[in-house]
């Protein structure tokens, strides 16, 4: 964080010197350090997770530095807030487990559990600060309406991405190169401004925009009775007077109620139902809910990963005197808000930041207002052809075929693999996840056919990583099954993770990793990816992970539905498809990929599978342009699934094992 001077006595120590501390820590919590640029620690993430740890107040995790070079120790006692203890440890002495993660992370005592990534790791310090104090209700409301803020991966979620990725990196990039030989704002903070002057969209909206009527028409009552006591005639006020004196009141009215929500004792009473007049007033006549922070009208976790990351970068516009600031009238507002939130202003004190001072921001101009919405547009135009498909797929099915391109399956290479299930401790049967018995043989048909395949190709010393692995079916069964190889199952869900473990733990395995974190922050070796059902692009995802390690990959897609481009992606994926069809043209072939349900007519059904076979041939001829031989498998039975299909790949390289596989 932010400090303006060195402090007297340094608050780290050698790891060596801190093994007693650490036997009374359960979690350990790993932190990037690249440098200090104006006293501020250096990745962001680094310093809003510190942040963080000021805010809540608490010393549950051990926290090690992990410096990008031996220089960096030095300066590192300049920016460490006051109440943290850290130590430092070098990168080539980390874990396995932390070294094929991307920091911040949190490690559990017994080193198999992990979480990275800066949202997963800053939702488990608050949840676990919950957990321990229930009463700090500023903390436990941090996670927002139902606890899903920053819950979902940054490719779904903008604010995920805009809080975990684009900001941040934005921001290094602006201070630490280009900004200091460029003046123009980056594109994501501006993205960021028009963010915030889009609609509040809140859960139970209507409640609170009545309660927001009723305490508007109260204070303009109370107004209006002390104008008449003072003998102050309406009609003699200067005009526009009244209107700016109940804007602002209705400001600081928005601003407490945001504020009541942090604390028990401030929360008014209110009535199980508004008066009948204020009941009356159709939902189009209600007023509409301004921002007070950056997600709406709460503070929460969002506004607690921008403000490190904006003041620093406001702190640098101050210093330059450019007439930038004026481009982010309600930036400023909203920094100026968020410092009003009890707590913030002491976590700030203990981390070094001292709060800018800016005079009276002026109104945006026409031309940044344009610069906003460019930066919009440019997001937009990837989706853009997205628009509903009249018709049915069979125009694209053709005009596929007229080009030689037909769905074609490989025939399966265990076709009566199966493992015993009868003879297997209950603890590895899919059953023991908490569904019917119809559902558990259905996912032990499907487990039979990627195990039968992954079995294939393990050997002794591999490293097999369970992508999306949920309760861990796919990756328990092979851990009792080869348990010669090492096991990785990553899970976003940290229930499903938890839910793993314990059957983990009741089969006395040892050979399994349990990483809670979204796939771009696992950064480890391995020899084998597997996925059961990959939702939409995490297939995509899944395939790129596989393909930059070189290694094979046993896939089974899921929900074609949700395909569309996003940041990492654009589809079609070969450019045997882009030559023929556009992304609308592919679009259709996803969309009636989903529609293979039981319960469908069987024509529409096999369809459905013929464009599910289009779909994952694309997928095949993507990892052939990128040095693999890939087939595509239906399951056996294929009633085990609506989803039957599997698209399996080897590096061409690997004569070992792509001796077992027919290229597409």
């Amino acid at each position: 964080m932010c400090s303006s001077a060195a402090k007297e006595v340094p608050h780290w120590k050698e790891e060596h010197m801190t093994s007693r501390m650490s036997e009374s820590f359960e979690e350990c919590l790993y932190l990037d350090y690249h440098h200090v640029y104006e006293g501020c620690i250096f990745p962001l993430h680094t310093s809003v997770t510190l942040f963080l740890l000021s805010y809540c107040d608490t010393k549950l995790f051990k926290v090690t530095l992990v410096p990008s070079d031996s220089s960096a120790i030095e300066t590192m006692t300049l920016a460490l807030p006051k109440n943290v203890n850290a130590t430092f440890l070098s990168r080539n002495k980390l874990s396995p487990v932390i070294q094929s993660c991307r920091l911040p992370a949190v490690v559990e005592k017994d080193g198999t559990f992990c979480r990275a990534g800066l949202a997963v790791v800053l939702r488990h310090i608050i949840q676990k600060n919950c957990d321990m104090d229930p009463g700090r209700k500023d903390v436990c409301e941090l996670l927002g309406f139902k606890k899903t803020c920053l819950k979902a991966c940054a490719e779904v979620s903008q604010w995920t991405r805009l809080c975990e990725i684009s900001i941040p990196l934005a921001i290094e990039s602006f201070l630490c190169g280009s900004g200091k030989l460029s003046t123009a704002i980056p594109v994501e903070v501006l993205h960021l401004e028009k963010k915030l002057s889009e609609p509040v969209k809140v859960h139970n909206d209507d409640k609170i925009r009545r309660q927001k009527l009723k305490q508007l028409t109260l204070s303009e009552t109370a107004a209006l009775t002390v104008g008449t006591a003072g003998n102050v005639c309406e009609d003699k006020e200067e005009p526009g007077m009244k209107t700016g004196r109940t804007a602002q009141e209705h400001e600081e009215l928005e601003l407490i109620a945001a504020l009541s929500k942090l604390t028990e004792d401030a929360i008014p009473g209110v009535a199980s139902r508004e008066p009948s007049h204020i009941r009356k007033v159709k939902s189009t006549s209600l007023p509409a809910l301004e921002h007070v922070f950056a997600e709406g009208l709460y503070f929460t976790l969002t506004d607690v990963v921008l403000l490190p990351c904006l003041h620093v970068f406001l702190a640098f516009l101050s210093k330059q005197q450019t007439n930038n600031l004026t481009s982010l009238p309600l930036i400023s507002s909203w920094y100026l808000r968020v410092q009003e939130v009890p707590g913030v202003k002491k976590a700030a004190a203990s981390c070094g930041i001292q709060f800018v001072v800016f005079e009276k921001w002026p109104p945006a101009t026409s031309s940044q207002t344009i610069d906003c919405n460019k930066s919009d547009e440019e997001e937009k135009k990837m989706n853009s052809e997205s628009t509903p498909f009249i018709g049915g797929p069979r125009p694209t099915m053709t005009k596929l075929k007229e080009h030689g391109i037909e769905a074609t399956f490989s025939p399966h290479l265990c076709p009566e693999w199966t493992l015993n299930w009868h003879s297997l401790p209950a603890a590895v049967c899919p059953a023991e996840g908490k569904m019917s018995q119809e559902r558990a043989l259905r996912k032990q048909q499907q487990l039979n056919n990627l195990i039968s395949v992954v079995t294939k190709f393990a050997k002794p010393g591999f490293t097999i990583v369970d992508f999306c692995s949920g309760g861990g079916h796919v990756g328990i069964a092979l851990a009792y099954t080869v348990p010669s190889c090492k096991v990785i199952l990553i899970e976003n869900k940290v229930e499903s993770l938890v839910r793993a473990r314990q059957r983990c733990v009741e089969l006395g395995l040892n050979n399994v990793w349990f990483i809670q974190a979204n796939l771009d922050y696992f950064t480890g070796s391995f020899n084998i990816g597997v996925a059961l059902h990959a939702c939409g692009v995490a297939t995509d995802m899944v395939m790129e992970h596989c393909i930059k390690a070189q290694a094979a990959f046993v896939i089974s897609p899921c929900c074609y539905g949700f395909i569309q481009n996003t940041k990492k992606f654009t589809f079609p994926r070969s450019q045997h498809f882009r030559d023929v069809l556009s992304y609308k043209e592919h679009m259709v072939l996803c969309r009636f990929a989903d529609q293979t349900a039981v319960q469908l007519p069987l024509e529409r059904r096999l369809t459905g599978k013929r464009c599910m076979g289009l779909v994952d041939l694309d997928r095949a001829w993507a990892a052939k342009e990128s040095g693999y031989s890939a087939q595509i498998i239906s399951m056996e039975p294929e009633s085990c699934s609506p989803k039957n299909n599997m698209v399996v790949g080897v590096p061409s390289k690997q004569h070992n094992i792509s001796d077992t596989t027919e290229n597409v």
